[in-house]
């Protein structure tokens, strides 16, 4: 047949097929110029033709609905062109999951259009119920509309479900069915700045903004994480969340649904003309163009460390810009971009090479450790092109900057997509994010990355006198990257040396005190208050009656004021030394499950630190089952993500390695502050996670399986069993205790704890690798 395409023959199914399928009802309905697209042609013909039910005399086409239900997961009969009672009853089913109305087992020519997708009416792993909730609403609500077709019901937030949001709300604001497009014009902006929604509010419009809040997920701040429902009342458990979405998303805190918080919630510039306090531009900044910006509102600038040759488009820091940026009252943070504009920039040796020439460009320049270069992918990168290629670049610039001792830090400048995906799985300390690109795949159905710091929300042409240059508005997250000062260029030293001096002085005081070993008065003092008392568990897990307050108070009085937390020199994030000090005293006084003469009492060592994080983000997962059927999607979503909030977060992960590596070298006989300045003051950080697979589980991977599985499901010593089954109960009342669980269930839980540490330790392995190349 001309213009067919035959589907592989592989018996999976996929967009090919679908693709196939399509082709096939084109034929069937006369259209010679088959396509893969189901577009307005086979839209009208199959609206001439009328819904396609028992009467339905083509059999090919009952064979391509039969054939369409089976590849969703239906029974809808056997192939034999008769539209019985298992097609009429597949479809009902299909429609009762999209929120249609299933009375009617007909095949309507929309719903035609929706069999020959790849969408799900089911929810799928990771997909919420409370979104799944809200997508067959709007079908149900809206399939009338001429400009609306069904859309997925897989509790995924997605491109097609933000457009058919968007086409809601037009409708409801009253544009024209035909008219309605899902774009955020003129029309629909003004409709929205004409329904601003509040606490005490009911209706139509409450249920739309309610929609989007779900949409855009959890919000996490300093005091908790906060979610909300699908709802017809604006409650005060909805001004809750919006205080807290306000909050996260640098807009004013009013707990009200206002235009900016509407905008905020539906697209990735938001609304472009808010405040914004930072910006970014390929020109030169003079001391008086600063002077003009800061009187702007704005007082961060970004700029490009370097350019490729011929370099005709000056887009670098000049000589003498970054101290005219500093006289004229800015901050700024650095770019760095070559090319960047297509999937053929991206590899992992190209992330090599730039992150190489960044540093020394960022070196030449004077900029102090710590420092946060974001790397850019100025393209719309598909999530296929993020795996392929732009991983594998950010894990190239990585390493490569690890190669240098991590003097700097990676940050990414792409779409949402591409900041979350890049953050999660390659640790890039923050994100700055290109919301101007709304149109962008990776920002359509993206919520903000969690660790963003920049977003760019519009390009104009600023003017200030006769002076006149291209620049980019940015939002700029409070405590997020505060950019480059003067006091971040030209110093000496390392940030984390006053950390390292404070605990040279608490290792003298712990040896002047002569009431105990030493070590473990430093241990006990940096674990307390928290980590102390029958109430956290943790003098039972060390056989104590608690830290002696006597040591406590000689301690305070005689070094200065406690460092709760330093800012690790590795990933640049927050480092809780309570924390990191109560796993190295459990593994100090404990040592570790099957390396140790302690023997069982050795996991209570591995409880203190992973195995008691592993726990309850066990507990957390069983909590949240009915989204994450796979405990593996559960792992590879939220355990140790510079980017999510979880009861396993990467912050736990390293202070669990960490504190296995101090507490095993303290066995070892040497001193705490010996140990931390070999390695947070010199290198050992660099391969903190290579270090403890290797120590902790002999470098092998059936090993960390054979670990975790124990500890979770008993390893023989009552007291570390019975820590476990009360954090579980604690963290998730009634959870199914981990020994009950089924192997099918537990071991894909298991294998994504095993390979979220397998991905750090690869990552160190390029690290060490790079390094020895340069000796």
């Amino acid at each position: 047949m001309p213009n067919y395409n035959p589907c592989p023959e592989n018996g999976q199914t996929g967009w090919s097929t679908m693709y196939s399928l399509t082709r096939a009802l084109q034929h069937e309905l006369g259209i010679t110029a088959l396509s893969d697209a189901f577009g307005p042609t086979t839209m009208s013909r199959l609206t001439a033709l009328g819904d396609i039910g028992p009467d339905t005399s083509n059999g090919n086409i009952v064979n391509i609905v039969q054939h369409a239900l089976f590849c969703k997961g239906y029974w809808g009969g056997d192939g034999d062109g008769v539209y019985g009672v298992e097609t009429a009853s597949a479809i009902a089913q299909l429609k009762a999951h999209a929120g249609l109305d299933a009375s009617n087992t007909d095949v309507q020519p929309k719903v035609f259009k929706s069999l020959l997708t790849m969408d799900a009416y089911v929810l799928l792993s990771g997909g919420r119920d409370e979104v799944r909730n809200i997508q067959r609403w709007l079908n149900g609500r809206y399939l009338n509309k001429s400009t609306f077709f069904i859309g997925p019901c897989d509790g995924h937030y997605s491109r097609d479900v933000q457009q058919a949001l968007m086409k809601a709300i037009q409708y409801e604001v009253g544009i024209p069915p035909d008219q309605a497009n899902g774009n955020f014009g003129p029309a629909t902006q003004q409709g929205l700045r004409d329904h601003p929604v509040a606490q005490g509010s009911s209706g139509i419009f409450v249920q739309l903004f309610s929609a989007a809040c779900v949409f855009n997920g959890v919000v996490v701040s300093g005091t908790g994480s906060y979610n909300t429902s699908f709802k017809s009342v604006f409650d005060a458990a909805l001004t809750t969340y919006v205080n807290e979405f306000q909050r996260f998303s640098a807009l004013t805190v009013s707990g009200r649904g206002d235009y900016q918080t509407w905008a905020q919630l539906l697209v990735s510039t938001g609304d472009p003309d808010r405040p914004a306090s930072a910006c970014d531009t390929r020109y030169h900044i003079s001391e008086a163009r600063a002077r003009a910006l800061v009187g702007s509102g704005y007082y961060v600038v970004g700029r490009y460390l370097d350019e490729d040759e011929p370099k005709d488009l000056q887009k670098e820091i000049q000589p003498g810009e970054l101290n005219a940026i500093f006289r004229g009252g800015m901050r700024m943070f650095p770019i760095s971009q070559y090319d960047g504009r297509g999937i053929e920039d991206f590899t992992y040796s190209q992330g090599y090479n730039h992150a190489q020439r960044a540093h020394a460009r960022a070196l030449g320049y004077g900029f102090n450790r710590g420092t946060v270069i974001y790397f850019a992918v100025d393209y719309d990168a598909t999530d296929e092109e993020i795996t392929s290629n732009i991983i594998p670049y950010f894990r190239g610039v990585q390493a490569a900057l690890s190669s240098q001792g991590k003097r700097y830090l990676a940050g990414v400048y792409g779409s949402r997509n591409v900041c979350s995906r890049v953050s999660d799985e390659t640790y890039a300390r923050y994100s700055f994010v290109s919301g101007m690109s709304w149109g962008f795949s990776g920002n359509l159905g993206f919520s903000m990355p969690g660790n963003w710091s920049f977003n760019q929300i519009k390009e104009f042409r600023y003017t200030t006198g006769s002076d006149s240059f291209d620049l980019d508005r940015n939002v700029h997250r409070p405590f997020g990257d505060p950019g480059v000062g003067a006091e971040n260029v030209g110093a000496t030293g390392t940030p984390i040396e006053q950390f390292l001096t404070y605990i040279d002085q608490l290792q003298a005081v712990a040896t002047s005190y002569g009431g105990g070993n030493a070590n473990r008065l430093v241990l006990d003092y940096l674990r307390y208050p928290v980590y102390d008392g029958e109430t956290s568990g943790w003098n039972t897990l060390l056989d104590t009656t608690g830290v002696d307050r006597n040591w406590v108070s000689y301690a305070q009085a005689n070094t200065p004021p406690r460092q709760p937390i330093f800012i690790d020199p590795g990933y640049g994030i927050e480092i809780n030394v309570d924390h990191l000090a109560a796993t190295a005293c459990a593994v100090y006084a404990k040592g570790s499950g099957g390396l140790n003469p302690n023997g069982s009492a050795g996991w209570r060592g591995d409880f203190g630190g992973w195995g008691g994080d592993l726990t309850t983000f066990y507990a957390e997962w069983w909590r949240n089952e009915d989204e994450y059927a796979s405990g593996y999607a559960f792992c590879m979503d939220r355990l140790a993500k510079i980017n999510v909030q979880s009861s396993f977060s990467f912050g736990d992960f390293i202070e669990d390695v960490d504190g296995y590596l101090l507490g095993m070298a303290l066995r070892g006989g040497s001193t705490v502050k010996a140990v931390l300045r070999g390695h947070l003051g010199g290198t050992g950080y660099l391969t903190r996670f290579r270090q403890f697979h290797t120590r902790r589980y002999n470098g092998s991977n059936a090993d960390a399986t054979t670990a975790a599985r124990t500890l979770l499901c008993g390893t023989g010593d009552l007291v570390t069993d019975g820590l476990r089954t009360a954090a579980i109960q604690l963290t998730t009342a009634g959870a199914l205790p981990p020994h009950l669980m089924p192997a099918s269930k537990l071991n894909p839980f298991l294998q994504g704890y095993v390979d979220t540490l397998q991905n750090l330790v690869n990552q160190d392995a390029r690290t060490a690798r790079e390094r020895a190349a340069r000796r």
